[in-house]
């Protein structure tokens, strides 16, 4: 229904400039998140661009890759079994990590958290949106990450979930066209479009900003932080990367997860705002 002059609009009507531009402004105005309250990290409010693209859809389109992985993975026989000792340690990391998510985004308390473990050298992890997880067993037996360490790559993997760099990746490279479009679409304006779905195939090799590496180097901190584990790891966690793709001539993960200069620096400088955290979990 058009509030303007109270008829109704057909999928098929054509809309007025200030239909679209009206809808344009309820996607953008959408629910935003900022960085919790209690937060020590300071990473300032969520991209708004990512209210261009709907966040189900991203996440039904991460959830059907992730199977789509496990599949291929399952074929292969590469697939670690509910018993692998590896896996267990990942899902008892993940067990402590995901009780701090939520306050980063109220829609991972409806998620389906998933981790597994792939057999494969490659040095890689992510998190899909939506809260699916996966490790390469390359980045643990090749770095020979401690558990402190593996909580770092997990966090870090689930900040970019949470802070849905994805989303607002895939909004940014729509452009303004697409957005309009899917503005359309929500108010019943025009066909649904399909660009999270058409996307979905990118969501493992998508490459972030350095802003985003940032952020999610700093949220991941925090929520280690919280549940218990040493954030100096942190450090020790991409020394290790720095020397693993000096050794082998550059590594998958830092092929999406470019390693700054400064990137350490930054990490040291926040966590003294982090410690007390870390040892409130301790004692806990």
């Amino acid at each position: 229904m058009c509030t303007r002059c109270d008829r109704p609009i057909s999928a098929t009507s054509p809309a007025s400039p200030w239909q679209l531009r009206r809808a344009f402004l309820l996607i953008a105005a959408g629910v935003a998140f900022s960085r919790p309250a209690l937060s020590q990290v300071n990473v300032g409010n969520a991209s708004v661009a990512r209210n261009l693209v709907p966040a189900d859809k991203i996440e039904a389109a991460g959830v059907q890759q992730y199977g789509q992985l496990l599949a291929q993975a399952r074929a292969k026989n590469a697939l670690a079994g509910d018993n692998n000792a590896q896996l267990q340690r990942l899902r008892a990391i993940a067990q402590r990590l995901i009780p701090f998510a939520t306050p980063w985004n109220t829609r991972a308390r409806e998620w389906k958290w998933e981790v597994n473990l792939i057999g494969s050298k490659q040095i890689n992890a992510f998190c899909m949106p939506g809260g699916k997880i996966a490790f390469f067993t390359g980045i643990l037996e090749q770095l020979k990450l401690s558990d402190d360490e593996v909580a770092m790559v997990m966090g870090h993997e689930m900040a970019h979930a949470l802070r849905e760099h994805a989303r607002a990746r895939m909004a940014k490279s729509a452009g303004t066209g697409a957005a309009l479009s899917i503005g359309a679409q929500l108010l019943g304006l025009g066909q649904v479009g399909d660009l999270a779905a058409r996307a979905g195939t990118q969501l493992i090799t998508l490459k972030f900003s350095r802003g985003d590496e940032t952020e999610a180097d700093l949220v991941g901190l925090e929520l280690a932080a919280r549940a218990g584990y040493d954030p100096k790891a942190s450090v020790s966690l991409w020394n290790k990367m720095a020397t693993a793709s000096k050794n082998q001539g550059g590594l998958s993960f830092l092929s999406t997860h470019p390693s700054g200069t400064d990137r350490i620096a930054k990490l040291e400088a926040n966590i003294p705002k982090v410690e007390s955290l870390y040892r409130n979990a301790k004692r806990s």
